[in-house]
């Protein structure tokens, strides 16, 4: 059996209200190496599958309240669950060519139902598991956020200190601006949806605002940084500029921004890692987010060693 990295056995939800069920797949799946979760309804099953992340979930056709199929269907659109993640249906009885179809087309990795070979359903299983311990690996060391395109924490600190050796070579400027939605008025809309709204616009106004020669990446869900060679405090501001009036100009629902920046104007003669930046304006950020800030962009202050 392949495990992950972190050696433990490949955990196994089983959602199924049939106790006699549920237990004659744990004996088949025990001996093989998976840990088993029990859930015996819908509500139950999609609770374990967020909080416990499974590296395969398998569902009863006949689980209550909506059945497999329904809660299947829920899984494949949350983005809590992987999407290499199986998801097998399972019944009771022989299986129908309709029944494998329609598994299928809800996201299920595949149909199963009895009589089941045992050694030959744990040699599948242990194949769809390792796929998705691949795809989770690969995910991990992913340098590019999924839901924007853009870099995510580990490449926007990479390509910013390939960027910060650029800078010392050729002696000029490096600065970074991270932006966040201000998120201080009250709307009626779900949280959920406000985030995501905001995030979605200010991904695409940096997609649109940025040069070819900027790292740009999510720091977190609604946080994005902007690494821009040959820029100085000044530049930052102009950009910032730029893309608040980009943002505002994004849709029926504008958003409104906060910003943190940072920048030395020659890196050469002020050496650093680039990364303290990307800290630098995060901080500069919170600033503008305080009570006491009026202005929506900060710029970080360095405080001085001379007396």
């Amino acid at each position: 059996m392949t495990e992950p990295a972190h050696g433990r056995p490949p955990l196994v939800l089983i959602a199924n209200a049939q106790e006699w069920s549920a237990r004659s797949l744990e004996t088949v799946l025990g001996p093989a190496g998976f840990a088993v979760l029990r859930a015996y309804t819908d509500r139950n099953a999609l609770e374990r599958a967020r909080s416990a992340r499974p590296d395969v979930i398998i569902l009863d056709q006949h689980l209550p309240d909506r059945g497999g199929i329904e809660v299947c269907r829920e899984l494949r659109a949350d983005p809590q669950v992987t999407p290499s993640t199986p998801i097998i249906l399972s019944t009771s009885g022989p299986t129908t060519r309709q029944q494998r179809l329609e598994a299928l087309r809800a996201g299920a990795s595949e149909f199963i139902g009895q009589p089941l070979d045992g050694e030959e359903f744990t040699l599948r299983l242990q194949s769809h598991v390792r796929a998705k311990f691949d795809a989770d690996r690969a995910r991990d060391e992913s340098m590019v956020d999924s839901e924007t395109g853009l870099y995510n924490m580990r490449g926007l600190a990479r390509r910013a200190r390939e960027l910060g050796a650029q800078a010392f070579r050729q002696k000029t400027a490096l600065g970074c601006v991270v932006f966040s939605p201000d998120m201080s008025e009250g709307t009626a809309a779900p949280a959920e949806e406000v985030i995501l709204h905001a995030m979605q616009l200010l991904a695409k106004a940096l997609k649109s605002t940025g040069r070819v020669s900027d790292a740009i990446g999510r720091l977190g869900p609604t946080e994005f940084a902007v690494v821009a060679p040959e820029t100085d405090g000044e530049g930052l501001l102009q950009f910032s500029k730029s893309l608040a009036h980009e943002g505002n100009g994004s849709g029926a629902t504008p958003i409104r921004l906060r910003a943190g920046y940072d920048a030395v104007p020659d890196v050469h003669a002020t050496p650093l890692d680039p990364v303290d930046l990307l800290v630098h304006a995060t901080s500069a950020l919170r600033t503008s987010r305080s009570e006491r800030s009026t202005d929506w962009i900060q710029r970080f202050e360095r405080v001085s060693r001379s007396s």
